[in-house]
Order: C-alpha cells, then sequence, then structure tokens
C-alpha cells in the first residue's frame, strides 16, 4: 500500500501510539535494564503483569476490531492473518534475540523508552541492535542473490 492511499490520520496516530508505549513502559519501570534483569533472574515478575496487561488489552482490541469491522481503519487493508512458519530461523533468531535481552536488560521498545527517562548510555545498545538487523539483512540479501544467480544458471 502506497503513502498515498492511506489516511492523513496514519503517521499522528502511530506516533500517539509510540507516545502511549514509550510513556507506559517508563511509568511501569520497565525502560530500565536492571528491572528486566531482575524479571530475568526471577526476583521481580512486574515485567510479566506489564507484558500479560499488554496482551490482554491488544487481545481484546483485535477481538473487537476484527468482529466489527472489515478493514483497518488507517490503512484501509483487508484484515489477514500473517502466517509464519516456524523453521529454523524462528528458533535461531529467537536465542540470538534471547541472549542479547538477556545480556543488555533491554529489548528494542524498552531501549527506546529508557533514552526517553535519561538512560543516555543505552543508545550503544540500540546502536547494536541497527548494527544487528543491518549485518543480517545484508546477510540474507547477499544469500538470496547468490541463490538466485546460481537458479539462473543454465542446466547441464
Amino acid at each position: 500500500m502506497s503513502d498515498s492511499e492511506r489516511s492523513p490520520l496514519f503517521l499522528p496516530v502511530i506516533y500517539v501510539g509510540g507516545l502511549v508505549f514509550g510513556f507506559g513502559l517508563a511509568l511501569s519501570g520497565m525502560a530500565k535494564p536492571e528491572i528486566v534483569l531482575d524479571f530475568l533472574q526471577f526476583e521481580d515478575f512486574g515485567l510479566l503483569f506489564v507484558m500479560g496487561g499488554a496482551a490482554v488489552v491488544t487481545g481484546i482490541t483485535f477481538a473487537v476490531a476484527t468482529r466489527y469491522l472489515d478493514r483497518a481503519p488507517l490503512t484501509a487493508s483487508a484484515y489477514t492473518r500473517r502466517v509464519k512458519s516456524f523453521d529454523r530461523n524462528v528458533l535461531i533468531g529467537g536465542a540470538i534475540f534471547g541472549v542479547g535481552w538477556g545480556v543488555s536488560g533491554i529489548c528494542p521498545g524498552a531501549a527506546y523508552a529508557s533514552v526517553g527517562i535519561g538512560n543516555y548510555p543505552i543508545l550503544w545498545a540500540i546502536a547494536g541492535m541497527f548494527a544487528g538487523a543491518y549485518v543480517q539483512g545484508y546477510a540474507r540479501s547477499s544469500d538470496t542473490k547468490s541463490t538466485e544467480s546460481t537458479s539462473d544458471a543454465p542446466a547441464n
């Protein structure tokens, strides 16, 4: 879908959603890596309640929206289910994400919120996330190009 087909409210609503998300993370204390690390060490289960509360609100919203609306309000896209296969990349990527989360005590959303509460050294972790995503994207595109070039080769 092109930008011209979206509602003019799309970007402002995305921005407001990000503000609410960041405010909620900061208010709940989940923007502090030490709180997340305490959760990962089974010392503080506040993160479980924050994630659970978010999951319940999101689940209810999607259940109601998909029942009463045939299209997303801002993009006018039909509600569809994105089916992702559970493959090797999901397992490996999840494990790598988990190691990064455990080592740093942050995940992407909380990292940005952490900057908002004055934790500027977290910018190093954010830079690392961008670098890791870039390297993975580069590796995948290189792999795709090499696969395409070998499939284009004439068969003997």
